[in-house]
């Protein structure tokens, strides 16, 4: 689908000067609907034809999801306009199939014509609160050794909380936004402790901390710079499962008298949370604790996808594409309006 481009014009609103929120958000989008509204560049791609002709590929949203957008003209231009993590204004028209957006111009936005808590996505639970949840979590560990680890990586103002707070769980299929990471691993463990306390023989204390541990080897994994998240040279090189056990050991092997048998459970929860060496672990869960975190942690990513879908559909859609990460589309039922006469 081509679109025109103008990187001259100006908005032909201005209402630039207070701030709003945008003319339509994406979740708001109906097929043949205008749009002119300031959106976040996700994705900015110089991409080739089949004809040999040089287009702009782009992903632009805001906090309720994101659309495809392609650019014909001007493609230099528009690439250095439309860089990942900036705000952009954009007018056009939605619809077509796949849906996409046709864009019409693209410019910098007004001083003053957008909000950042618009434009970013987010979880639904504010950092705060999440950081509260956590440490109550933390406080019923009561393994001291384990109590005295978790305390090293999530005691407020330490190196590492403050890159956890703030890291994404993930590049693309779930929670890939700042605090993504803290939510999925919090979430993960809630639903680790409350399982725990149904099936006999796991030790709660060992999977509640690798639950919340499972991942830490992503803030060494990631980069993320606003809206661009990308693996760095070590998360490349190593891969996540490896950084997070290598930064874990060296935590326990500087702690005073931590228990072996500890220690090796929890390592192993590290090692096995991906299940299988085809999905990336050294080791297959050979615990209780390893096993229920590995699915826990398995749930949590496919529900986030479920999230993630979710927020891209157009208004009043019920069916996703098809999407790799569940390996099948994702049906959303919407709730039946009432009759005229009951609302009455």
């Amino acid at each position: 689908m081509s679109g025109r481009w103008s990187g001259t014009r100006k908005p032909a609103s201005v209402r630039a000067a207070t701030y709003g929120p945008p003319t339509v958000f994406v979740r708001q989008m109906q097929d043949g609907c205008e749009v002119d509204c300031v959106l976040l560049v996700r994705l900015a791609e110089r991409r080739g034809g089949g004809d040999g002709a040089e287009y702009a590929q782009l992903v632009l949203g805001d906090r309720t999801g994101s659309v495809p957008a392609v650019v014909w003209d001007r493609v230099p231009e528009v690439l250095r306009l439309a860089r990942p993590g900036r705000p952009v204004h954009v007018t056009g028209r939605y619809g077509g199939s796949p849906r996409q957006l046709a864009i019409h111009s693209l410019h910098p936005p007004a001083p003053g014509s957008w909000r950042e808590e618009d434009l970013r996505d987010g979880p639904p639970r504010t950092a705060g609160q999440m950081e509260r949840d956590l440490r109550a979590l933390v406080a019923t560990v009561r393994e001291p050794h384990l109590a005295a680890l978790l305390d090293r990586f999530f005691g407020e103002g330490s190196d590492a909380w403050e890159r956890y707070c703030s890291a994404p769980a993930a590049k693309t299929y779930h929670q890939a936004y700042r605090h993504g990471l803290l939510e999925h691993s919090l979430t993960v463990a809630q639903a680790v402790s409350a399982v725990s306390a149904i099936f006999p023989g796991i030790d709660r204390d060992v999977a509640v901390a690798g639950a919340l541990l499972h991942d830490i080897g992503k803030l060494e994994a990631y980069a993320a710079d606003h809206a661009r998240i990308e693996l760095t040279d070590a998360g490349r090189l190593q891969g996540e499962i490896s950084l997070g056990y290598y930064a874990v050991r060296r935590a326990i092997e500087e702690a005073e008298g931590f228990p072996p048998r500890l220690a090796e459970a929890l390592l192993h929860i590290i090692l096995a949370h991906h299940g299988s060496l085809e999905h990336g672990s050294p080791v297959a869960p050979c615990t209780r604790e390893a096993t229920l975190v590995h699915f826990i942690d398995n749930l949590g990513g496919r529900l986030g996808s479920f999230d993630r879908l979710e927020k891209a559909l157009g208004e009043g859609e019920r069916w996703s594409p098809f999407d790799r990460a569940l390996g099948a589309t994702a049906y959303f039922p919407r709730a039946e309006e009432p009759p005229a006469e009951a609302a009455a």
